[in-house]
């Protein structure tokens, strides 16, 4: 297990040369070796060869683009965290992001503070498992921090979606009340009311009674 990137090695892959170029200068002060392809032909040419660490990588590139790319590899390679850098957000975009288990989307244009949350989520993606199966049609994308049931996204609020993720990150164990205070209320007093009404409408949105209540200590997330 990583603790830091100067072990990793990484795969950029972007057709606009002045970017690739920038990004490649910013990655090399961190990782170990950073490979550089232009499209995503190539980009599979020398992942065959070199087996990236990590991959970054744009979505419109000729001869093969960026989710095609992936496609390719998640066929024989489940694990190795891909990373897409992309001007579009729409949902089509996000599904895929569960289908291919890419561990993020990240918005153009590429910055150095970009990448470099980028490489901070590669770090926590290989000390967690980044998608949680709640149930056979519902799953939580704890980087991303998004809800999916049955392939569509469901809106939380976000106390709805700091309780959520609390929870999930922790799915193992019993969330006390003063973790869930700490964490969703650090400013003010949580009110039991409060968080009774807080949790019942998350049961409604997770479509089951997935919050089981621990009386007098706390709450827990059961997994099917």
């Amino acid at each position: 297990m990583q603790n830091d990137f100067s072990n990793l090695t990484l795969l950029y892959v972007e057709d606009d040369e002045i970017i690739r170029q920038n990004a490649v200068e910013y990655l090399n002060n961190y990782c170990k070796e950073v490979f550089q392809a232009k499209d995503g032909q190539e980009a599979l040419d020398i992942y065959k060869a070199k087996k990236p660490d990590v991959i970054i990588s744009d979505i419109e590139m000729p001869r093969l683009n960026g989710l095609e790319m992936a496609k390719q590899i998640r066929k024989k390679d489940k694990k190795t965290p891909i990373i897409i850098a992309t001007a579009f957000t729409d949902k089509s975009y996000l599904l895929h992001a569960v289908e291919l288990q890419l561990i993020k989307y990240i918005t153009k244009p590429i910055n150095s503070q970009k990448l470099k949350e980028a490489l901070g989520l590669v770090l926590e993606y290989f000390h967690m498992d980044s998608i949680l199966r709640i149930s056979h049609n519902s799953c939580y994308d704890k980087l991303n921090k998004t809800l999916m049931i049955d392939k569509e996204f469901i809106k939380l609020s976000n106390k709805e979606l700091q309780l959520l993720d609390l929870l999930a990150k922790n799915h193992h164990r019993v969330v006390n009340y003063k973790e869930i205070e700490n964490i969703l209320w650090y400013d003010e007093v949580m009110s039991k009311d409060a968080l009774r009404a807080l949790v019942r409408v998350l049961r409604i949105k997770l479509q089951g009674d997935y919050i089981e209540n621990i009386s007098g200590f706390g709450y827990r997330l059961k997994i099917d």
